[in-house]
């Protein structure tokens, strides 16, 4: 994008549960399974402990935009992974 500046990582206080709702209502009516399936996955890392990175990203003429995604996988997501999913099929694809 012309007179994209980057993104920078700012500090919040947002509850999992508002976050594992924006995820929802902002992804989760992009048409596919396998995006459907992205939107579970992040919900459910994000209810199980895996913090939400917040970013702005700024262009030269002064819109900005806020950003969320997932960090590293919390241990309570990563054990739930693997004992009780698939992995192939539990993370499916960013839209």
């Amino acid at each position: 994008m012309e007179g994209y500046q980057g993104e920078t990582v700012v500090e919040h206080s947002e509850p999992k549960e508002e976050l594992a709702m924006y995820f929802i209502s902002e992804y989760g009516h992009i048409d596919g399974s396998h995006h459907k399936q992205w939107v579970l996955d992040q919900v459910a890392r994000i209810l199980m402990g895996t913090p939400v990175i917040k970013k702005e990203a700024t262009w030269n003429n002064g819109n900005v935009e806020i950003r969320y995604e997932t960090a590293d996988p919390s241990e309570e997501y990563l054990a739930w992974i693997t004992d009780d999913i698939d992995n192939d099929e539990a993370i499916g694809i960013a839209p």
